[in-house]
């Protein structure tokens, strides 16, 4: 774990998004010197935060080979968190970002001669589909570039998947299931993916690993609804989604993004437990539970 007294200077590539933004805040708790990688398109807003926090944001874009250049210019490590899936500008796709946008940041890294490169990645789930073909490659890729490197792959971040945007809407009590929801899930939270990103920085127990991530308790979906009920008081109206449904959808998906997030639902369905164990040991941290995460 890297000091105050450190004074290399990590960039975050994808500054703006939930994952990134974190990363950002809890590096520059740690008085860490941070460049934030945005675009250009970048929302005002956030990278205005981003700013506040004491980051130094610099603009690019991962299909811009000359734009890492410039931001890999003092930099001594990397974390990238970028993804194609939530935040999408013209041009953007699962490989035009996902693929080759990493790759040409892996690259760049090697050309500048950078020590350390954390990749926020994502656990192996069920099937072939395109967003899962890309990061596994970008995996590859680095684990051959003779770069210092660490991979994590966590399970399903609970503000996504146990939240409003895909259908988990507690704040109405109710909640979209996908397949049978009996399944259990290792759900994570953001916050301590980034804790385990932050903590690989200068960690010799994290070099050149893959570290699979997820959360203290592995809960089915409906586990994980019961827990919200008790919290609310109220019962949860469902609606289920069958894994056969999602399935065909994927089939007749008309666009990579989409036979993705099929292929995302169907690993949800199928479920997702992680054993913490290692990654403890090479990371102590406090993890966040469904419970805690509904109190918050």
């Amino acid at each position: 774990m890297s000091n105050s007294n450190d004074s290399s200077t990590i960039l975050v590539a994808g500054a703006t998004g939930f994952l990134g933004r974190e990363i950002c805040r809890q590096l520059t708790a740690e008085n860490m010197r941070v460049k934030g990688f945005v675009r250009a398109t970048s929302d005002a807003n956030k990278v205005a935060h981003l700013k506040e926090l004491g980051v130094e944001t610099i603009e690019g874009d991962l299909k811009n080979k000359q734009s890492l250049v410039n931001a890999l210019k003092g930099v001594s490590a990397i974390i990238s968190t970028v993804s194609s899936t939530l935040s999408r500008q013209e041009g953007d796709s699962i490989q035009t970002v996902d693929d080759e946008g990493q790759t040409n940041l892996i690259d760049a890294a090697i050309h500048a001669g950078i020590n350390q490169f954390i990749f926020i990645s994502f656990c192996a789930m069920a099937g072939e589909w395109p967003l899962q073909t890309a990061k596994r490659k970008v995996e590859r890729h680095l684990a051959k570039s003779g770069l210092n490197y660490t991979i994590f792959q966590p399970t399903c971040f609970m503000e996504v998947w146990l939240g409003p945007a895909l259908g988990f809407d507690y704040p109405n009590a109710k909640a979209t299931i996908y397949g049978e929801g009996n399944n259990k899930v290792s759900w994570i939270a953001i916050k301590d993916v980034a804790a385990f990103a932050v903590n690989s920085l200068h960690n010799p127990l994290a070099n050149n690993k893959i570290i699979e991530l997820g959360g203290p308790q592995a809960l089915s979906p409906l586990e994980a609804v019961h827990i919200f009920e008790a919290s609310i008081g109220k019962k949860f109206e469902l609606q289920f989604v069958p894994e056969e449904a999602i399935k065909v959808q994927k089939a007749a998906a008309q666009d990579p993004l989409s036979e993705s997030f099929a292929g995302l639902m169907l690993g949800v369905a199928n479920g997702s437990e992680i054993d913490m164990t290692e990654a403890l040991k090479i990371s102590p941290i406090k993890l966040t539970s469904v419970s805690d995460y509904v109190k918050s």
